[in-house]
């Protein structure tokens, strides 16, 4: 594999078009889209969900399932960014976790609610947020390793407008497949 000198342009870009990438994550699945259709699928299915043997409030079950995600990733990030410093191996994780992401992601094509998949579909959502949120840690702590600290604010900043401009651009396309599924070949009927 080629080895990139710190501060080049093409190593700083790669790390910019991450955030990129991953920032779509939080606008599509955590706050926008995913939501609403969470939503509707419990306003056809009734206001109850039962769930691990527990009757819950259907939209309280995915913010408990957020809110168990949170306390691992802030349980296992310190233990596990210890070990890549000490390893040396930072890369590893980081591409443990996104593609732990990216397979939760691609599950919840197959979000159901009925009581026979529902463990499976919230093992999904599961697995999308402890992928992007575990990866955010190794993300971030690159930033010192291949930037000098002259480079590092602008660097900083050119990823995180890369993932507003990444978000925005794949919320607008979102928005256009649901409210005109047909320019997009989905037959609804």
């Amino acid at each position: 594999m080629e080895n990139i000198e710190k501060g080049s342009k093409k190593l700083l870009n790669a790390w910019a078009f991450y955030d990129w990438a991953n920032s779509v994550y939080t606008l599509t699945i955590a706050s926008t889209i995913f939501p609403i259709f969470y939503g509707t699928l419990h306003f056809m299915e009734g206001d109850k969900i039962e769930a691990f043997g527990i009757v819950f409030k259907n939209s309280a079950l995915i913010s408990y399932v957020t809110a168990f995600t949170f306390l691992v990733v802030a349980f296992m990030s310190p233990i596990l960014s210890g070990i890549a410093d000490y390893v040396g191996n930072k890369k590893f994780f980081m591409k443990l976790f996104c593609y732990v992401g990216s397979l939760g992601c691609i599950g919840l094509n197959w979000f159901d609610t009925s009581p026979d998949r529902i463990h499976l579909s919230l093992l999904f959502y599961f697995m999308g947020l402890i992928g992007y949120w575990g990866s955010l840690v190794y993300y971030n702590s690159y930033l010192p390793d291949i930037a000098y600290p002259e480079q590092q604010d602008r660097i900083s900043a050119r990823g995180f407008s890369m993932g507003y401009i990444g978000s925005v651009l794949l919320l607008i396309i979102n928005l256009a497949m649901v409210m005109k599924p047909e320019w997009f070949g989905f037959d609804l009927s």
